[in-house]
């Protein structure tokens, strides 16, 4: 079975890059950066924020059950 070119495999590849890119990397990278900024931002970058939420939603949805934002509780030790 020959093995198949490169003009064949550029398509798919390049499909998949982008895929991953924006169902994983800019979600993930969006989440931190929304945990890191959420109390700070000025009305023009919420604004932005919301419309990336908007834009990259479903690679948030998929991310979402991997990740805990909740705050850490407190530990009373004696």
């Amino acid at each position: 079975m020959p093995l198949p070119s490169f003009d064949n495999l550029l398509l798919p590849g390049l499909v998949g890059v982008l895929g991953l890119t924006y169902l994983v990397a800019a979600p993930a990278a969006l989440m931190a950066w929304l945990h890191r900024r959420w109390h700070a931002m000025g009305k023009v970058e919420r604004l932005l924020s919301y419309g990336l939420v908007f834009l990259l939603f479903p690679g948030l949805i998929l991310l979402a059950p991997f990740v805990n934002l909740r705050p850490a509780g407190r530990h009373n030790e004696p």
